[in-house]
């Protein structure tokens, strides 16, 4: 056995594994050898040692730091310090401030070689569950407080990740003041109320016992709100059952029973509608980008000098709130225009000939699959093809009762904490917004657990920028970063944070529509190189300097990790920092360093990256700002 450096009677605690395990405190004699940290029973009254109750190898330690002391601690607990190695920190109360002193320097001596030192550590007990000093409640989550430096190289950094900058590091999470509220969202009408009448958008099959089926262009009564995402209604034969909320509108709305309005489409979407059916006089009707509530024509001509083309043209209004496209020719409504152009150019590039509708093909996703359904019997699913193999394991199409597109994700077994994610879920499928992916619900009785998810037929956005983007145009580049504020401004909405946003975090549907997925799945990982900022899975390339450094997530480090996914857009898909390791990204960006200007991207967007990257959190714009921004460069491009 090697000679013992120190010998001294410490009290130790438990190490609490369990969130439910009570803490005790032992007093315990601690030996330190060149070998390992050792700690035993002790017999007071012969003033020897007694059984060995635990050790810890010298060449396994991580970290040795103070500990800072709970509040109203008793006498003997108020000199913590802590232990840290792979089954977690221990912690140890020494009996004076200089005997504390003693032990780190020493032990810090001893580890000062080891391979896997820390950057960062916890300053508070992990207690219940939890970080006192961060709030998470991961264990393994990356510390919040960086090492303090010695001889300007921090303890656990190598020589060549040492900071080049004397630009002050941002405050630690005790210093640091609290960050500026989300602006209020303006208080929301009630779009729908019991005993209003409404008109089916879509046809829909009843996907549970209790569902009623809705034919499209039908009236029916809405006898009781069961919540945003679902109503219990009644048709004209008196059938009663629950129909999304999403398939109808207002009976009041004219407009949504005409084949030709094609209300959830943006201008590069409905450009590709039109040239991919190439006919001649081809139009739509769609919500104008620039205004709410005021419409927009769009018209496919392939008579044009410059070859088969889009026009857009806006409704106006003139004083006798009448509608026109051409001022010589004003109607009292929307469709009495539309037939009148139907029949005469009237100053049009072309007649509009024939309706192109996206109406059909393109009914949206529902809140799970049927009313109240979130628990899926794995027997209903058919596995058709896979599509790839994410964080959590396989991801793979198929059909859910062999007629309805599903994505079903896999859950590898050990890579999430199943039980906080199942209990999550029941909330998350209330989340519905036409750019988030829809999750239908999960399959928990067996294992791996499921979850299945909307199928999105042109897949993965990082994917689709990389092998299907040859000739982008300005607008169809900013209409994609817009679709992603929109599903995050909805989530911001929510108090909902992703984490993880990114391009591979995005699909992409048969209209081009971008939509965000896998949104708070992070919080359920279970993986040390995950939660490593060094660690290749940690998504270090798209978080900010608060993340790297105290790993505190909010709705901030979602607008930083949005301007990286814009700089991905605006470059077809290029890796971020592609000549710099992890390592020197943590070093680089929390100095100042920003990424380039794409070659794409002029002043204006690159300006708004910028603004995403601000160093302090509370000077990031929220992302409703970003979608009034966005939609203000939309405009000068139209």
């Amino acid at each position: 056995m090697s000679d013992s450096i120190l010998e001294e009677v410490f009290i130790k605690r438990s190490q609490q594994k369990k969130k439910t395990s009570p803490l005790n405190f032992k007093e315990r004699l601690f030996v330190l050898t060149q070998d390992k940290v050792a700690y035993y029973d002790y017999d007071y009254d012969k003033g020897k040692r007694k059984g060995l109750k635990g050790s810890v190898d010298i060449e396994k330690i991580k970290c040795v730091e103070v500990v800072i002391p709970e509040d109203n601690a008793p006498a003997e607990r108020i000199f913590p310090f802590q232990i840290i190695y792979d089954e977690g920190p221990l912690y140890i109360f020494a009996k004076s401030d200089d005997v504390r002193k003693q032990w780190l320097h020493k032990l810090k001596h001893l580890v000062r070689f080891n391979k896997e030192l820390m950057q960062k550590y916890h300053p508070c007990f992990w207690e219940d569950g939890m970080w006192r000093c961060c709030q998470q409640e991961v264990k393994q989550a990356m510390g919040c407080r960086v090492l303090e430096t010695r001889n300007g190289v921090g303890k656990g950094l190598s020589k060549g990740s040492r900071r080049k900058s004397r630009k002050p590091l941002p405050p630690t999470p005790e210093e640091e003041k609290p960050t500026r509220p989300l602006p209020p969202q303006p208080p929301k009408q009630p779009k729908f109320s019991e005993g209003m009448t409404v008109i089916a958008e879509y046809d829909y099959a009843p996907m549970a016992p209790q569902d009623l089926e809705l034919r499209k262009d039908e009236e029916y009564l809405i006898l009781q709100i069961c919540d945003a995402n679902w109503f219990r209604a009644k048709d004209k034969y008196g059938n009663e059952g629950y129909i999304p909320s999403n398939y109808v509108v207002e009976a009041l709305n004219g407009l949504e029973k005409f084949e030709w309005y094609c209300k959830s489409i943006n201008r590069s979407q409905a450009e590709n509608l039109l040239k991919t059916e190439n006919k001649d006089g081809g139009f739509l009707v769609r919500d104008s980008g620039k205004y709410t509530g005021k419409y927009t024509v769009s018209v496919f001509t392939k008579a044009s000098p410059q070859g088969p083309t889009c026009r857009h043209y806006n409704i106006l209004i003139n004083h006798q709130n009448q509608f026109y496209l051409a001022e010589k020719h004003c109607f009292s409504n929307i469709p009495e225009l539309i037939n009148y152009h139907q029949h005469n150019a009237a100053g049009l590039v072309s007649r509009l000939k024939y309706v192109i509708s996206n109406r059909t093909q393109n009914a949206p996703s529902t809140a799970g699959l049927g009313y109240g359904v979130w628990e899926i019997d794995p027997r209903q699913l058919t596995f058709i093809k896979e599509l790839g193999n994410g964080q959590f394991g396989v991801v793979k199409y198929g059909k859910w009762q062999g007629r309805h597109d599903v994505a079903i994700k896999m859950i590898k077994e050990g890579s999430m904490s199943e039980d906080d994610f199942i209990e999550e879920a029941k909330v998350m499928m209330k989340l519905r917004h036409e750019n988030l992916v829809q999750l239908y619900g999960v399959c928990t009785k067996q294992r791996p657990i499921y979850i299945v998810t909307e199928f999105l037929s042109n897949g993965c956005l990082l994917t689709y920028l990389r092998e299907n983007l040859q000739h982008p145009s300005p607008v169809q580049l900013l209409e994609m970063c817009k679709d992603v504020t929109e599903g995050m401004s909805y989530l911001e909405s929510q108090q909902y944070i992703h984490r993880d946003l990114a391009a591979r975090n995005c699909l992409v549907d048969s209209n081009g529509t971008i939509k965000v997925t896998d949104f708070g799945l992070s919080r359920y990982v279970l993986d040390d190189e995950y939660f490593s900022s060094v660690g290749s899975k940690f998504p270090v390339r798209w978080s900010p300097p608060e993340v790297l450094l105290y790993c505190k997530f909010s709705s901030k480090s979602d607008i930083w990790a949005f301007g990286v996914l814009m700089w991905e857009v605006y470059t077809l898909g290029r890796m971020p920092y592609e000549r710099l390791n992890n390592t020197e990204i943590v070093d680089k960006v929390s100095t100042g360093y920003r990424l380039y200007r794409p070659q794409m991207a002029n002043d204006k967007i690159y300006s708004l990256m910028m603004n995403c990257w601000q160093e302090k959190a509370d000077e990031r714009p929220t992302f409703q700002e970003l979608v009034i921004s966005i939609q203000d460069l939309l405009d000068n491009l139209y």
